[in-house]
């Protein structure tokens, strides 16, 4: 096992990787069986198995997919799902609030992208994956001419939630301002669990963080995929000066 794990490894770091929008039918299809591999099967999510092998709702024919392909296997290897103010406003609400009271942020809704459905197969996750992610999420929020980025982040409840209350003791240093703060409609009872001894912070989560981004409150519970959810608010104005360079976003751009 660990003879393949480092094969898979060494192939992630020699991979041709290529960056796109999905465009037709079929490239959302397999951004879709991507999800259903590492949300479902890789989780093993019983209660949200499919027969067509596909996570797929209501949101996605309304939104952009960012997708990195391996040049060489052209295999979809990530994904990232991306919302528009101009979408967001035609359907009449994005993906968080399903899960979060949104209203404290009505005012920013024309400036607002969502993110969501993070994914990067297991074979790929040494970073440069994200790493093309983030850049076409930048180039998006450009080309949007959105300043707040938001979306959920997940934390695993396969311990029982002690990570998760862990995780978010860890990160209080990073909550929103009380005017940007949100209301979960199912809460975690993150004040009744202890914490694991140390926090396991997941690396999107960690992402965000370190680009500026804001926690806006206590998290919610989704027990369809059995893990404790962030709301997140990220305002381009915060984005550090070393992520910028890093993501292709340059002073004018966070300033435009």
């Amino acid at each position: 096992m660990q003879h393949s794990i480092v094969q898979a490894e060494v192939r992630a770091a020699k991979a041709k990787l290529v960056l796109s929008m999905a465009s037709t039918p079929e490239e959302l299809r397999e951004v879709q069986r991507l999800r259903y591999k590492v949300f479902i099967e890789t989780m093993g999510l019983s209660s949200l198995v499919r027969e067509d092998g596909l996570d797929s709702d209501e949101f996605d024919e309304h939104c952009d997919h960012l997708i990195v392909r391996d040049s060489d296997t052209l295999k979809v290897v990530g994904t990232y799902r991306l919302l528009s103010a101009t979408r967001a406003r035609k359907i009449g609400r994005v993906y968080s609030e399903n899960e979060f009271d949104l209203s404290r942020l009505n005012n920013l809704r024309g400036r607002m992208a969502e993110a969501g459905r993070a994914c990067i197969h297991p074979d790929y996750r040494g970073g440069s994956v994200i790493m093309l992610l983030w850049s076409g999420l930048a180039e998006y929020m450009r080309r949007e001419r959105c300043d707040y980025l938001v979306g959920c982040a997940s934390i695993s409840l396969a311990d029982g939630g002690h990570n998760a209350v862990a995780v978010y003791q860890s990160i209080s240093q990073h909550m929103a301002p009380s005017e940007y703060r949100v209301t979960p409609h199912l809460p975690f009872p993150i004040h009744q669990l202890e914490a694991a001894q140390k926090p396991q912070i997941p690396p999107l989560v960690k992402g965000y963080l370190r680009s500026g981004a804001w926690v806006c409150g206590d998290p919610a519970w989704d027990p369809d995929f059995e893990s404790a959810d962030l709301f997140l608010l990220l305002p381009l104005a915060n984005l550090d000066t070393r992520y910028a360079r890093h993501y292709g976003v340059g002073p004018d751009a966070i300033a435009a």
